[in-house]
């Protein structure tokens, strides 16, 4: 999901001082090392991990989207 605002989640997930561990596990991943490669890009979240996501940061799924004008 390409679309997904992966430096809000980060923000959001330091503001509320979550580790990327704890995201890992949350998520079903082996390891901080791969949550990371997810936040940073390298790896696409998956449909299923989005409303986890906006579950863990307390946000609404809406706001974890880059906002994008469609024409």
């Amino acid at each position: 999901m390409h679309n997904l605002n992966l430096d809000l989640i980060k923000e959001k997930r330091l503001k509320l001082n979550i580790s990327q561990q704890e995201m890992a596990d949350y998520l079903g991943f082996k390891n901080a090392s791969t949550y990371m490669k997810y936040e940073k890009g390298i790896y696409s979240f998956k449909a299923n991990h989005v409303p986890l996501i906006a579950k863990q940061l307390n946000s609404p799924i809406e706001s974890l989207f880059l906002n994008r004008i469609l024409l």
